[in-house]
């Protein structure tokens, strides 16, 4: 009787024990960290996870940069609709609008699989050099999320000199349910970090991949440099944009990088947008129509006229927009403007020309831009009102590369070369994501544009306020003023 019962509570503990595992099945999906990790391969495929979140839709596949360009004046909504950027466009938004809480999230998550490869890669059965340069390529990732987030949500670095508040600093993972409660740091402990990273990476990444394709869409140690010039930018430390513009860029033509990968400036601008692997890449990512970034969140989608585009957002022909600036010539003269288009009475930019096909990779940072950044620092590092020759070079340089006629320009003061370096940046970075950092760096107003007035750079609207979604489960995230 006794052995009768005690099978028949076996069997009820193997029937409990089923029915438990059919309620709570273990995901196909989920990897441990110890099989994640378990070779070189598997290793590598989490490292590439950290790109294919970079190029997520929200961030390096469109929205990230479309954020950042609209809400300047180069360009003029044509929908009016608050799933692509209209809310951003006319500064009209609220910590529950899509944009914010999309974009906070995705950028998150792929903070928080950095930190898991950081945190897993010392531990696995890898060679010492494989085991740093993966690292080091999280730490890039890592570090451009936190230059992204500190764009739209946060101060300037140079509004009090990094002591405004930042965003919230995760280092560590997260694989499960825990403590919410993390307060935001502020704007200096934020870039303190992202240089750390990006300092840290240098060293350990490759100085090249060997292949055209690789050296495009992984971080080497180029990749670091050329970051570092635009963090250094926006925090307005010029000596430090020098001396990390000096390692990439020489002091007269041709313009090469002297090390690492042969980065330079392509000799036709088209080619940049064409061939997507050109050396003027240092980073991108790559789409293919078998890997898109998604219905109305590629560069394609936002800046091309309907039918093959969404129409979203025109070029504003009418000043301040740059479109407008009479310095900068038609397109017979200067190959830039022949990256635009003409339809239905509007000016569209094209130098991402296929939407529905996907074919267009986004940039993250190309080698036109490291110039750019250079020059700057030189000019306003210069002493007194001189203008800095070699900053003038490198403008000229810039120029004439998409217009070849046009004289060199002569500049009187300091400040004359300045104001012409960021009237380059506008023409050459337009519709790369750059017009909110180059505004916000410079304390400058958000200049009207269509229907929508200036914003200026004490208002509320200045920057994006904090996700509902953060503050609903973090209790002690202050929210920006205003909001």
């Amino acid at each position: 009787m006794k052995l009768r019962i005690m099978s028949f509570l076996v069997l009820i503990a193997i029937v409990t024990s089923c029915n438990k595992q059919k309620l709570e099945p273990i995901p196909q999906t989920v990897i441990p960290d110890i099989l994640g990790f378990a070779d070189s391969s598997k290793a590598v495929q989490q490292v590439f996870g950290l790109y294919s979140g970079l190029k997520s839709g929200q961030m390096y596949a469109g929205r990230y940069q479309v954020y950042q360009d609209v809400r300047g004046e180069e360009f003029i909504n044509r929908t009016n609709n608050a799933v692509t950027a209209w809310l951003t466009w006319q500064f009209n938004l609220t910590a529950s609008a899509n944009e914010v809480q999309g974009f906070w999230a995705s950028v998150y998550n792929t903070i928080n699989r950095c930190n898991i490869v950081i945190n897993e890669v010392p531990g696995a059965p890898l060679s010492a050099s494989l085991k740093s340069s993966l690292i080091a390529e999280a730490k890039v990732v890592r570090a451009t999320c936190y230059f992204m987030l500190m764009q739209l949500y946060a101060r300037p670095y140079t509004d009090g000199n990094g002591s405004k508040l930042g965003v919230i600093l995760k280092l560590a993972p997260e694989k499960q349910p825990g403590e919410n409660n993390q307060t935001r740091a502020t704007a200096a402990e934020i870039y303190t970090q992202i240089l750390k990273d990006l300092n840290e990476a240098e060293p350990d990444l490759p100085s090249t991949y060997g292949n055209a394709t690789a050296n495009t869409t992984r971080a080497h140690k180029n990749t670091a440099i050329a970051l570092k010039t635009r963090v250094y930018l926006n925090m307005g430390n010029w000596a430090s944009v020098i001396t990390e513009g000096n390692k990439l860029v020489p002091n007269a033509a041709p313009w090469v990088a002297p090390s690492g990968v042969a980065n330079s400036l392509q000799a036709n601008v088209a080619t940049v947008y064409t061939n997507y692997t050109n050396s003027e890449m240092i980073l991108s990512m790559p789409f293919t129509a078998l890997d898109v970034p998604g219905t109305q969140n590629g560069l394609g989608w936002y800046y091309n006229p309907g039918p093959n585009g969404g129409g979203e957002f025109a070029l504003n022909t009418t000043a301040p927009g740059i479109a407008a600036n009479t310095s900068w010539r038609d397109e017979t003269l200067d190959a830039r403007r022949a990256l635009h288009i003409v339809s239905g009475g509007q000016r569209w930019l094209r130098k991402f020309p296929n939407p529905n096909n996907a074919a267009d990779w986004s940039p993250v940072i190309r080698y036109a831009e490291v110039m750019l950044n250079l020059a700057e620092g030189l000019a306003r590092n210069e002493a007194g009102t001189a203008v800095n020759a070699r900053a003038l070079t490198i403008l000229n340089a810039i120029r004439k590369r998409s217009d070849p006629t046009i004289l060199d320009f002569t500049p009187a003061t300091k400040d004359e070369l300045v104001a012409l370096i960021l009237t380059e940046r506008r023409i050459e970075l337009l519709g790369e994501g750059f017009r909110t950092s180059d505004i916000a760096r410079t304390g400058s107003p958000f200049p009207a544009k269509g229907t929508v007035g200036s914003v200026a750079a004490s208002a509320d609207q200045y920057i994006w306020p904090i996700s509902i979604a953060e503050l609903l489960v973090n209790k002690t995230c202050q929210q920006n003023p205003g909001y």
